[in-house]
C-alpha cells in the first residue's frame, strides 16, 4: 500500500467527538479495487468534502457508508457503533441519510408530496403537515409554493430532494455533487443550504467536481485517488500540495 500523503490538519480547527470512522475500509469488484483500505474519521458539527479524479472511489465510499453496497473488508463505526453490518433500512435509522446524485424524485407528484412521502414514517399523522412545513422553511424552499415536481428545475428538484433526506432527523448527511448541473445562481443558492444545515449542528459529508463550490464551502477536504486516501487537510493546504495538483486540481 502506498503510503498516504497526510497534511497536518491544526488541532484548533478539530471538533472532539468522532461520529464517523472507517477502518481499513475495501470494496472489491470482481478483484478489481474501487476502494482500498481507506481509513477516514469524520467528527460531530464536520462539512467535510471528498475529491479526486472519476474513478477515485467517492460514491463507492457513500454506498458503503449507507449500505447500498456490503464492504469486502474492514469496518464502519458510526457514533461509536459498529453498523459494518448494519442494512440500509437500520443504518438510516440510526441517523445516516443520503442525497444521491441524480435527484430521486416524483415528478407527477407535488413538492408537499414528494416531502410527506419521505417524512410519513417518522411522524406522527397528526405532526406531519407541519414537519413538512418544517422541512420546506430548513432548507429555505418555500418561494417555491406546491408546484407538480416535473416542473421544478434541475436544481429544484436538487433542494427538494435535500429536504427529502432531513425528514428521517438525520445525524450525518452525504450528499454525491449536489451542485451538479446547476448554473450560478442555483450553485450559490445551494452553498447556503448546505452552509445554514452545517451550522444548526448537522454533520455533512459532500462530493463535488465543482472546485469553485468546494472552495466556497469546505472546511476540510479529503483527496482519494485509485481507492486510496491521498491526502487530507484545509482548502489551502490541500491547493498548495504539488501531488494534488498533478492528480486533480490542475485539470480542474
Amino acid at each position: 500500500m502506498d503510503k498516504v500523503k497526510q497534511i497536518n490538519y491544526k488541532a484548533s480547527q478539530l471538533k472532539t467527538e468522532q461520529m464517523l470512522k472507517l477502518e481499513g475500509v475495501s470494496k472489491d469488484f470482481g478483484g478489481i479495487k474501487a476502494v482500498d483500505q481507506v481509513n477516514l474519521t469524520v467528527n460531530k458539527g464536520e462539512l467535510r468534502c471528498l475529491i479526486g479524479p472519476n474513478g477515485a472511489g467517492k460514491s463507492t465510499i457513500f454506498k458503503l457508508i449507507m449500505g447500498i453496497y456490503e464492504v469486502s473488508s474492514g469496518r464502519i463505526l458510526f457514533n461509536g457503533q459498529d453498523i459494518t453490518r448494519f442494512p440500509v433500512w437500520k443504518r438510516s435509522r440510526s441517523g445516516l441519510s443520503i442525497k444521491m446524485q441524480i435527484p430521486g424524485v416524483y415528478g407527477e407528484l407535488t413538492l408537499r408530496e414528494n416531502i410527506r412521502i419521505a417524512a410519513q414514517n417518522f411522524v406522527s399523522k397528526q405532526e406531519l403537515e407541519d414537519e413538512i412545513d418544517r422541512l420546506i422553511d430548513l432548507v429555505g424552499i418555500t418561494h417555491l409554493g406546491n408546484p407538480l415536481v416535473r416542473n421544478l428545475s434541475h436544481g429544484q428538484q436538487q433542494w427538494l430532494e435535500i429536504a427529502m433526506s432531513l425528514a428521517s432527523k438525520p445525524d450525518l448527511l452525504l450528499l454525491d455533487e449536489p451542485a451538479a448541473g446547476m448554473g450560478p445562481e442555483e450553485t450559490e443558492f445551494t452553498a447556503q443550504i448546505i452552509r445554514r444545515l452545517n451550522k444548526s449542528g448537522l454533520t455533512i459529508i459532500f462530493i463535488d467536481h465543482d472546485m469553485e463550490f468546494v472552495r466556497e464551502i469546505a472546511e476540510k477536504i479529503t483527496v482519494l485517488h485509485y481507492g486510496r486516501l491521498f491526502a487530507e487537510g484545509t482548502l489551502a493546504e490541500i491547493e498548495s500540495n504539488e501531488e494534488v495538483v498533478s492528480i486533480y486540481l490542475g485539470n480542474d
